[in-house]
């Protein structure tokens, strides 16, 4: 009799849970608190609803759901013992399931212990299993928690002495304060040095003639144009130093910036952006400030320059995201996982490096309008930035074009709009074409004909990139060989064995191959499961790539790296490739859909779900990142990221394979 009130009850709970779409009579504060050593306490706080009551964990058999609480299984913590309840909830007798139960009202508090073993700061997810009654309904639920949870130093028995004197103690900690602090400062100092080294990636340095063009616009006081360089650079200080706070103290999750240099609307807004700055250049329009500002000048703050600095270093800064990412990634995944300090640092010194020559930059042009006669030779220098700037544009278009499978600026037409504008640059730098504030030009100087010969050749190197040549100069710059509509290569793929063996053919069609291609007519796959089953079928080591269709990185390495025969030939015939896009926007099934055991965020698309597993897995967001595992997914060697030196990449895939013959 008992079961069968007990399965009524259970039916009518979740029938009114099902068709009421009752709000939770109970909302949660969920905290986690270090006591003492490796044991953290993790606080889950009931506020209930007046008229409701919870019911406990612990009760008679039979009757009402208890609460119970499940934990996601992680090598990062032990559960200690049960959830601790309080206060002592009341208890009653039920009519309806003739036992004794006992039940919260108000407000409840369980504490569970648990045991941190690792140093690393993570996220506990799980669920809570409760049912909440009034008089005259009942109603269950289920909801999923996650709880960020700091690292702990772990002590290791050798390393306790048996007797320690207070003297022994304090030199201890002041030893390792010391160490602390030399590391920090390690930390920092490769931080600065890292924000040097970003701007002269690809995504960086072809942003200098747009800021120098910025910068010689107007007619602004000195003063004011060293003030509006000084904003420029503290704005890039700031601007990443927020990034990291963001992170930190949000749930904006350490993909953040991938998805926001890869986003549709940034893209568009900063193509529009560099459009309008290169008509601008052209003598369309001029930027200039309003006239009452520039009347007011001498009486108060220039406000509308120094809202334009901070917009310049906010489109620098988001620009520079798809190559600044293997130390603004590893700082940001340390920040989403609970990390504050230290990424905050980290990307201070990065910013701050990487503002330096930026501000500088910024205040020469002002010097150099200072200079006589700068008229003529000042606005040819602004048309070729011009130039120069239009052709970047096309950049943010391409990235929204293959991020998104639109298939409109394929290879070819970006190439082909490239080398018009290189021609027509060629053009103007000898005279033959005029805009309507240029000055005559009576007869060709020799660094006219010298950049007019070098404009000719960009183009003409560019040209044999419409029949599918691998143009490694400019590699990272334009969309990949996969993106060519008409490529005489096409499907060749370089055999280069020393043997007449064919490369082995893949176990199976690879997901998303209609969408998503290997580059050099490599064969392989894009979903992790598919390609570790073929890998097992094959008893072959896999090669995990992440990359990005907007990642410079990536490109520039397979079109410098991988493109070596010998590199080529290992990859061919010694791996299973699975090639792993994060920043793909390909909406997947709700089956496919992952929670992130990370920041508990639930995935919906392919780029999500292949940035939170190596985020996940690695502890790493940068690309490209390249990882040598077995068939059980577990790493043959140390990974590596980007590195164009051939041999050394030879070396890592070589020994990839050495470990997993042994």
């Amino acid at each position: 009799m008992k079961r069968i009130a007990f399965l009524v009850s259970i039916i009518l709970v979740f029938s009114y849970g099902v068709f009421a779409q009752l709000e939770d009579p109970v909302k949660w504060k969920n905290t986690s608190e270090k006591t003492e050593g490796e044991i953290v306490e993790i606080t889950f706080e009931a506020n209930i609803d007046m008229h409701w009551h919870l019911y406990s964990q612990n009760f008679g058999e039979g009757g009402p759901v208890r609460t119970t609480f499940f934990f996601d299984e992680s090598d990062k913590f032990e559960i200690v013992g049960k959830p601790i309840e309080s206060p002592e909830p009341e208890e009653v007798f039920d009519d309806i399931f003739k036992i004794n139960v006992k039940y919260h009202s108000n407000k409840a508090t369980f504490v569970q212990t648990i045991k941190v073993l690792t140093e690393e700061a993570f996220v506990i997810t799980g669920s809570i299993e409760y049912q909440v009654c009034q008089d005259d309904k009942c109603v269950y639920f289920n909801p999923d928690f996650k709880i960020k949870v700091k690292g702990v130093k772990i002590v290791q028995e050798s390393d306790i002495e048996p007797i320690v004197s207070k003297i022994d103690l304090v030199e201890k900690e002041d030893a390792e304060t010391s160490n602390e602090n030399k590391s920090l400062w390690g930390f920092l100092a490769l931080s600065f040095v890292l924000g040097l080294a970003a701007i002269l990636t690809p995504c960086v340095f072809p942003m200098i003639p747009m800021t120098v063009s910025f910068f010689m616009q107007g007619q602004s006081s000195k003063l004011n144009s060293i003030i509006k360089a000084l904003i420029f650079g503290i704005s890039i200080v700031v601007l990443y130093t927020s990034v990291g706070l963001i992170v930190s103290l949000t749930s904006a999750g350490a993909d953040f910036t991938t998805g926001l240099s890869t986003h549709w609307i940034p893209n568009t807004i900063f193509f529009v952006l560099f459009v309008a700055f290169a008509a601008s250049f052209f003598g369309m329009f001029e930027i200039v400030l309003p006239s009452g500002l520039a009347n007011k000048a001498d009486k108060q703050v220039d406000k509308g320059g120094f809202l334009a600095s901070f917009f310049m270093a906010f489109t620098l800064v988001i620009v520079s995201f798809s190559c600044t990412g293997p130390i603004v990634g590893a700082l940001l995944v340390k920040a989403a996982g609970g990390d504050v300090l230290e990424p905050l640092l980290g990307m201070f010194a990065f910013g701050l490096a990487f503002a330096l020559p930026f501000t500088l930059l910024a205040i020469f042009p002002r010097m150099l309008k200072g200079l006589p006669k700068s008229g003529g030779w000042m606005n040819s220098i602004k048309v070729v930035l011009g130039f120069v700037i239009l052709a970047f544009s096309l950049k943010f278009v391409a990235n929204i074009d293959q991020t998104y499978h639109l298939n409109i600026i394929t290879r070819d037409v970006f190439l082909a709009i490239w080398i018009v504008i290189f021609i027509l640059l060629g053009i103007y730098l000898l005279g033959k074409l005029k805009f309507s504030h240029d000055s005559d030009v009576p007869f060709i100087t020799v660094p006219r004909l010298v950049l007019a010969m070098i404009s000719f050749v960009v183009a003409l190197y560019l040209l044999p990139g419409m029949f599918g040549a691998d143009l490694n100069a400019v590699s990272a710059l334009i969309p990949p060989k996969s993106a060519q509509e008409f490529d005489i290569s096409k499907s060749q793929v370089v055999n280069v064995s020393s043997t007449t063996e064919e490369p082995t053919s893949l176990c199976e069609s690879p997901k998303y191959g209609d969408i998503l291609h290997l580059s050099h007519g490599l064969k392989g796959y894009f979903d992790y499961e598919q390609g570790m089953a073929c890998a097992k079928k094959l008893n072959k080591p896999v090669l995990l790539d992440f990359k990005g269709h907007a990642c410079a990185n990536c490109k520039e390495m397979e079109n410098k790296v991988w493109s070596d025969p010998e590199v080529l030939k290992r990859l061919q015939n010694d791996f299973v490739i699975i090639a792993l896009y994060v920043d793909d926007r390909t909406k997947l099934p709700e089956n496919e859909w992952v929670t992130s055991a990370y920041d508990g965020k639930i995935k919906k698309n392919i780029g999500k779900v292949n940035a939170d597993f190596q985020i996940t897995k690695y502890n790493i967001n940068s690309q490209p990142y390249y990882v040598l595992a077995d068939t059980d997914g577990e790493n043959l060697v140390e990974p590596q990221g980007y590195n164009l030196n051939v041999d050394n990449f030879i070396n890592f895939l070589d020994s990839g394979v050495a470990a997993f013959e042994k």
